[in-house]
């Protein structure tokens, strides 16, 4: 049965499309216009207790059940587990992906939504905040540089969630006033990401 994928064209939005298209698991999106406050549907709440996007209902979770599951990473351990791709099954190798897939979620993530509302959304001006959260995303952008100096992809067992969940966030780089040539480790990583077909299609949803 096909998967159910609650959705925005947002970077978060965008990294369980991405994946899904990657492990050519059939789904059906259902778009989620947070621009129109949908996301606060009564229906859409059942889905996502949270209300945020994105969330996946697999009709044939464990045991056979329907499983419904809301917040980016938790879908895309769940992904990767099922299909036994993406992510190293066990040992070092599993956590080294799950500790950047991690640092995305608390870090490459919050902190550059933080500066892509100062940058361009806020209603006032306000030079304390675009400076902390931008002198923030140059810092992670810099991590994020050294690590892939050191590793063709974030973990070092080769392509995996990690990557699938930091790049949505790096496509907005000029959100976020980031010239990635600043970053030559990172613009390498993210040309040669841009290219995978998946990717590019993945990044189209909804």
């Amino acid at each position: 049965m096909t998967m159910q994928l609650y959705t925005w064209g947002t970077p978060n939005g965008r990294k369980v499309s991405i994946a899904l298209e990657e492990l050519g698991l059939g789904y059906e999106v259902h778009p989620i216009n947070i621009t129109k406050d949908e996301q606060f549907d009564p229906a859409f709440l059942k889905v996502s207790p949270n209300n945020k996007i994105p969330a996946l209902v697999d009709p044939e979770g464990p045991g056979g059940k329907p499983l419904a599951l809301f917040e980016s990473g938790a879908i895309l351990i769940y992904l990767a587990d099922k299909t036994g791709k993406l992510l190293p099954a066990d040992g070092a190798a599993r956590y080294e992906a799950l500790q950047w897939l991690m640092w995305q979620m608390g870090g490459f993530g919050p902190m550059l939504g933080q500066a892509h509302h100062f940058l361009r959304f806020a209603k006032e001006d306000v030079p304390y905040a675009k400076d902390r959260y931008s002198n923030e995303t140059r810092r992670l952008y810099g991590v994020l540089d050294k690590r892939l100096g050191e590793s063709e992809f974030l973990a070092a067992g080769g392509y995996s969630v990690a990557d699938i969940a930091t790049f949505p966030w790096a496509a907005r780089h000029e959100w976020q006033q980031v010239a990635l040539e600043d970053f030559p480790n990172v613009k390498r990583w993210y040309d040669a990401l841009a290219a995978r077909p998946a990717v590019d299609k993945g990044m189209q949803v909804p």
